[in-house]
């Protein structure tokens, strides 16, 4: 459908989006329905149809809502830093202070393997390409070590997806609330495990001393080539 030309549907729009992040984290794709996120949104169902045209439209934009978002919080975290490392470091903090305020995030994306594939693969998809540009060009710099930076990047994606998951979405609570993937908490991932995140990650990307001592020295890719 075509987007709302005016400002004032540009925000109903917006408030549709907002109320189906909240109905389809509390209820799942199944239970959720356009009544529910009109009611949520304080919308006739009528006015639903003027920018959604079925309840998988809105879905499918919500993905991508959600996805433009979340890159755009780390993007401008690690637009203030200077190398590759405090970029992860920045990235990462922006990523777990967003998914505190919208766990919808796991919820929906993790609904979209099973009720838009299409949607899922784009999500992750957008997040990758971002990141292995930005592992190549550290490496070519001698920021990183000489690491394939497209298994880098989904190796990356894949840490900061299951220690969000973990402590963001499902709290730190009592042992039971470990266990459980339904609890819904909406904490910080808490600064000792951040800390042993990064010690973790800046252990597999540390470049080797004498690309840090002498940023112009070639690495060990190239250094192997005849």
């Amino acid at each position: 459908m075509s987007p709302p030309r005016t400002a004032r549907g540009v925000a109903t729009r917006r408030r549709l989006l907002e109320a189906a992040e909240r109905v389809f984290a509390k209820y799942g794709y199944a239970e959720a329905s356009v009544s529910r996120i009109t009611e949520a949104a304080g919308i006739g169902q009528g006015t639903f149809y003027l920018y959604f045209a079925t309840k998988l439209d809105i879905f499918n934009e919500l993905v991508e809502d959600l996805n433009h978002r979340v890159r755009k919080a780390m993007s401008a975290a690690s637009a203030e830093t200077t190398n590759r490392i405090e970029s992860e470091r920045a990235g990462f903090r922006a990523f777990f202070t967003f998914t505190a305020e919208h766990p919808a995030l796991y919820r929906v994306i993790r609904e979209a393997e099973f009720v838009s594939p299409g949607a899922l693969r784009l999500h992750y998809t957008r997040i990758v390409e971002g990141y292995i540009q930005g592992l190549t060009e550290a490496g070519e710099a001698g920021e990183i070590s000489d690491i394939d930076p497209t298994v880098a990047a989904w190796a990356l994606m894949g840490i900061g997806e299951m220690i969000g998951m973990r402590w963001v979405l499902w709290g730190d609570g009592d042992q039971g609330a470990d266990a459980d993937p339904t609890a819904s908490g909406t904490n910080q991932v808490p600064e000792h495990v951040f800390d042993e995140m990064m010690r973790f990650i800046e252990g597999a990307l540390r470049a080797p001393a004498d690309s840090v001592a002498n940023p112009g020295a070639t690495t060990p890719s190239e250094r192997a080539k005849p």
